[in-house]
């Protein structure tokens, strides 16, 4: 992997002290690259995995030209010949799905068919049999010539997938879907990337876990429970090392051990200025860690580098210490790091342009993320309103909000009814 000196060496405008979003995700970017562990695993144990190789059709899909619904195969050359009473046909037999079929109709023939049913020689054309008159004893049908067109209602063989065909992309997070896909191909196994495994602690002598007797002073860590929500998310292999106390032999046995179990590790707390050196003085004696304040509000001071232990190395995300700017630096640095470490192929999480339902405070200079509930307006438009206090302290604006409101670097002042960029969050946080 390139150093990180490297990477910032060649930025012209770098200034730890005064750092852009942009900037700060570009530089992680150049800094990770994917684990290279792959494994082989079957279909059914490869949902969420990451792909390690391309995945190409071994046949074509649909096998053979078939029908889309129920109804008559005919060759849509008869549509051309019609008369006065629409296309009649005669009906020489039945072509069910799954059975190949033999009949070659002529054309002045149809034969009944069945959805997914493989079509006849010299058939390229269904009509619905609603649309369908069935004269006599069966063995003739009429229709008008203008209910369908020559071609219509045929699955044509590998339109969906020609064999040879890429099905799926390296780099690519398993779906429902393509496991599906996967085995209408008939293939049984993957190549997937191992799971990333990612440590995480919390530090602070006044951090107490959930369950013990809150002393006067304490909080309870809740960082560290946001943070195996939003990592389970990722489906990657979790070591929680519960809360390390402010020590210095405490906090060096805590990164060590992290950097020898696992490929990155986050911790919240303890790089902020005026906070405890300690966690920052162990950061830096282990490895090549950079501390940056980004213009960004919630989550202005992070920590990022590597650290190295007995032989192993391990990327750091040193977050801050409050609950909403942990949860903020989270989504916009540390999801985005992760999944190219995984080898994810991953776009960024989309935004939209809404309009705001009332005035958003913001100065320029920065980059915010206010947290909002997005909702239908009056008149049946999509408007967003801030979900009331806004500290990077108050987790519950975080809890009752459904997406960011994401205010750019240069923005100023948004009047009510203005438009603003928003970032759905639902089944992200």
């Amino acid at each position: 992997m390139p150093s990180l000196q490297s990477v910032i060496s060649c930025l012209s405008d770098y200034d730890p002290a005064a750092l852009t979003v942009d900037q700060v995700s570009a530089i992680i970017a150049d800094v990770i690259e994917p684990i290279r562990g792959v494994e082989q695993v079957a279909i059914r144990s490869a949902l969420d995995r990451v792909l390690a190789e391309d995945v190409v059709s071994p046949i074509d899909v649909p096998a053979h030209d078939n029908s889309a619904m129920d109804g008559y195969a005919f060759a849509g050359a008869a549509l051309a010949s019609a008369g006065t009473n629409g296309v009649m046909l005669e009906v020489v037999g039945t072509s069910y799905a799954g059975d190949a079929t033999e009949l070659a109709p002529s054309a002045t023939q149809a034969v009944r068919i069945m959805t997914g049913a493989v079509m006849p020689a010299g058939c390229d054309t269904v009509i619905p049999q609603e649309f369908v008159e069935v004269l006599g004893d069966g063995q003739r049908i009429r229709f008008a010539a203008d209910v369908v067109r020559a071609g219509d209602n045929r699955r044509c063989r590998g339109e969906d997938l020609a064999r040879g065909q890429a099905a799926l992309q390296n780099g690519r997070i398993l779906r429902p879907a393509d496991i599906g896909m996967l085995a209408s191909l008939g293939i049984p196994e993957v190549k997937v990337r191992r799971r990333l495994r990612v440590a995480f602690f919390s530090t602070g002598d006044e951090l107490r876990s959930v369950g013990e007797p809150l002393d006067p002073g304490c909080v309870y860590d809740s960082n560290r429970y946001t943070l195996h929500g939003m990592l389970s998310r990722l489906h990657v292999d979790l070591i929680d090392m519960g809360v390390v106390r402010d020590d210095p032999a405490a906090l060096e046995q805590a990164f060590r051990s992290a950097c020898e179990n696992a490929d990155a590790i986050i911790t919240s707390g303890g790089v902020s200025v005026g906070e405890a050196d300690y966690t920052k003085q162990t950061m830096a004696r282990l490895g090549e860690v950079t501390f940056w304040k980004i213009a960004m509000r919630p989550g202005r001071p992070m920590a990022f580098g590597r650290i190295t232990s007995d032989g192993r190395d391990a990327l750091l995300f040193g977050l801050p210490g409050n609950p909403v700017a942990v949860m903020v630096t989270f989504y916009h640095f540390v999801r985005a790091a992760l999944h190219r470490q995984m080898g994810a192929e991953v776009p960024p999480l989309p935004l939209f342009r809404v309009r705001s339902a009332g005035s958003i405070r913001k100065r320029p200079g920065r980059t915010e993320y206010q947290r909002g509930l997005l909702v239908r307006g009056a008149d049946g438009e999509w408007e967003v309103r801030i979900t009331g206090q806004q500290g990077s302290g108050v987790l519950r604006s975080m809890s009752e909000a459904n997406c960011f409101i994401v205010l750019g670097h240069d923005e100023e002042t948004i009047a009510a009814g203005g438009a603003v960029n928003v970032m759905p969050f639902d089944g992200l946080v």
